[in-house]
């Protein structure tokens, strides 16, 4: 594996129509920046086409992967599975990231980047200058806002954004990644991540964010407060996260 080998996490249920759009702009990060290898991690929760559209790409392309893990009891568990086989094959960088074209495949060299130069984590912001959101409703953005306003105030982390889920990290973050028992089970997950890495060396860049999905389930939502008190009384008590 080449010292510079990255690898892109992508969690993907039910994104047949938006398949093809994703698939051609990440192959053109591919074909720019050699190396690249994607993992498309899914189990039950799709079921229009993308698993099938997905075997077909690995056929054609062998820089795209299939992770089919049906024991999946949530995105959490798409994501580490994720980075676990990653990791397993010896990949230098990571980059997470939403399919169905909500995060801009064309912002990965720009994580690669900073990545290479020491950089332990690269987290995507909705919230900073040149950054920018269309067509998103109400809900997510008072979702979004609010749990990074929320977050900061209890875990005292200073990010712009707390919930975004483009990121970047190297191998050392993933190794401790993968270590890690989560609290989450859904959204919060991008918020935890951020909290549990903040004392090691991270940037934020800005991204380019579109048409998320509007499902935030109550289910989740409750997660995330729990989650958020979880860690917000290891803080009060002195009870520090250990990495």
């Amino acid at each position: 594996m080449q010292n510079d080998s990255w690898a892109l996490i992508v969690p993907m249920a039910n994104e047949e129509e938006k398949f093809s759009d994703f698939v051609s702009a990440v192959q053109i990060v591919l074909d720019t920046v050699p190396y690249g290898c994607v993992y498309i991690v899914m189990d039950k929760a799709s079921t229009d086409k993308t698993i099938i559209l997905t075997k077909e790409l690995a056929l054609k392309d062998p820089r795209f992967v299939l992770l089919y893990v049906p024991e999946n009891k949530n995105v959490v568990d798409a994501y580490l599975a994720g980075y676990k086989e990653a990791y397993k094959n010896g990949h230098s960088y990571f980059i997470e990231m939403d399919a169905g074209m909500s995060h801009n495949p064309a912002s990965i060299p720009m994580v690669l980047e900073n990545l290479k130069v020491g950089t332990n984590c690269v987290f995507g912001s909705r919230f900073l200058i040149d950054s920018s959101t269309l067509r998103v409703g109400i809900k997510r953005k008072v979702l979004s806002r609010g749990g990074t306003f929320l977050s900061n105030v209890f875990l005292g982390s200073k990010l712009s954004d707390m919930t975004s889920g483009y990121e970047g990290f190297d191998r050392q973050m993933v190794g401790l990644i993968n270590q890690y028992k989560f609290k989450s089970t859904g959204h919060f997950f991008q918020t935890e991540l951020r909290y549990i890495l903040r004392n090691y060396r991270y940037v934020e860049f800005p991204i380019h964010y579109q048409d998320p999905s509007s499902n935030v389930s109550i289910g989740s939502i409750l997660n995330s407060i729990y989650t958020l008190l979880y860690y917000t009384r290891k803080r009060i008590f002195f009870d520090p996260v250990q990495l």
